[in-house]
């Protein structure tokens, strides 16, 4: 019987649905228990075990086996190495590139992991960006530089629309406003007084002396300000003697003078800058319910990134299913002249994607949900990644019947790079964060890899 034909590509499709079929599994089970962090940190951290294991005895073992086994030609094996290794290398970069591309769409939003991420690079970029403005103030140059992420991250942006007030005369003092864009207009009595713009620093002397504020700030156009609350204020005089002296300066000048800019100033504000940002610490944000449905809000068409997210991560493993199906089915017929289902069930690879796949869908689902995904809405996505992944796997078997053995084993380190960049990004991040212990995490990571490699034996 032919290698390539419609027999042996149902068997790649039967054994692609098996491998997903945890997908639709772990979400029905995801949605009806609702399973605490720390369980569901524990079975993704034992998936993402089991799926080490698979890539590496399914896929890197035979082939590094092979440069060492007598009867192959030397020269191929080698090939075929390198092959795999410049393809697992193509399948990291690939992934990342359109993950990235996915997630500003709004595909971050298909797993914990990946919402985390894109909120920490969010927020550290909002950052950075306050930092640009902040570095020229020299009340906040008095800071140690070390100490500056703990100050930007004290910081709250505010937006006023036009004639609208920051604050009245006799309101209490409760913020130190730094301006970022726009004019404010200083008010006393009704009458103008002054004007302020990017620079410009308001409430700095009711908050010395604790009183009300004697003048009131008005918004003219849209205005941007960052604000330092009263009791950040307050800490930060105790715990910086700098900032205090600082502080004091300013409230004794006029804000005017403070704007002026020279270039011995402009130099010094460049040099701090710098130092800033190299101090500046990206600690991790960890998004709310709120969060993730506002983010799912500001991303229209947010619902088919995430589904394309999960796409690109099923798709490499069907793939390599497939392909090693044809190979071993290519293998038996020129050896017997015959092969069996069961003997080309890769058992490793199976168990480690459907071990992998169960807390997967079990933890995407939760997340989906808390963002205002409908129960049925997301099984169906994972019941039509199933479908796919059982399709995907008789085109990885159709590829590997017409594609020369170096070529293949480029596709099977492609999806494995893929794969195992996946792993590295989301899954194992995700399970440290959820079981809320790297100990914990690293042992059921251990459990899961031993759990497929103990399927070896049925092999």
């Amino acid at each position: 019987m032919d290698a390539l034909s419609p027999a042996y590509l149902a068997w790649a499709a039967i054994l692609g649905g098996v491998s997903a079929a945890s997908l639709p599994l772990g979400s029905a089970v995801g949605l009806a228990l609702r399973p605490g962090p720390r369980t569901s940190g524990v079975l993704a951290a034992f998936g993402a075990g089991a799926l080490i294991a698979a890539l590496a005895l399914e896929l890197v073992a035979p082939t590094a086996a092979a440069l060492h086994e007598p009867g192959h030609h030397a020269d191929t094996a080698v090939a075929a190495f390198l092959a795999l290794l410049l393809g697992a290398a193509a399948g990291g970069v690939l992934f990342v590139v359109l993950d990235r591309a996915l997630a500003e769409r709004g595909g971050f939003l298909r797993k914990i992991s990946t919402a985390i991420s894109w909120h920490t690079r969010r927020e550290s970029e909002l950052q950075r960006s306050w930092l640009t403005d902040l570095c020229a103030l020299p009340l906040l140059r008095a800071l140690p530089v070390d100490r500056v992420g703990e100050l930007v991250r004290d910081v709250r942006p505010g937006v006023f629309a036009g004639g609208e007030r920051l604050y009245a005369e006799g309101d209490p003092a409760d913020a130190l406003l730094f301006v970022r864009r726009g004019e404010v207009e200083i008010e006393r009595g009704g009458d103008a007084v002054k004007r302020l713009g990017p620079g410009g620093i308001l409430g700095e002397l009711p908050l010395l002396v604790g009183a009300p504020h004697a003048v009131s700030a008005r918004a003219r156009g849209t205005v941007e300000v960052l604000s330092l609350q009263r009791t950040a204020v307050e800490r930060w005089r105790r715990e910086c003697p700098e900032f205090d002296a600082a502080l004091r300066e300013l409230a004794a000048q006029r804000l005017e003078e403070i704007r002026m800019r020279d270039a011995v100033r402009g130099d010094a504000e460049e040099r701090w800058g710098r130092a800033a940002l190299a101090a500046l610490e990206q600690s991790t944000v960890i998004p709310d319910a709120a969060a993730l449905r506002r983010a799912a809000g500001e991303h229209r068409g947010s619902g088919l990134a995430v589904w394309l997210g999960l796409l690109i991560d099923g798709i490499p493993e069907s793939i390599v299913i497939g392909a090693g199906i044809m190979g071993m089915v290519a293998g038996r017929l020129d050896a017997a002249g015959a092969v069996s289902f069961a003997e080309v069930i890769p058992y490793t690879l199976i168990a480690g994607l459907f071990l992998s796949n169960f807390p997967e869908a079990l933890s995407s689902s939760l997340a989906l949900r808390a963002q205002g995904y409908g129960r049925a809405r997301v099984l169906g996505m994972w019941l039509a990644l199933t479908a796919i992944t059982a399709l995907g796997s008789s085109i990885g078997f159709a590829i590997g019947g017409s594609v020369p053995h170096v070529a293949l084993v480029a596709v099977e380190g492609l999806a494995a790079g893929a794969m195992l960049t996946t792993i590295a990004s989301t899954m194992i991040p995700e399970a440290v964060h959820l079981s809320g212990a790297a100990s914990r995490a690293g042992l059921a990571t251990l459990a899961g890899f031993l759990a497929a490699v103990a399927f070896e034996l049925a092999g």
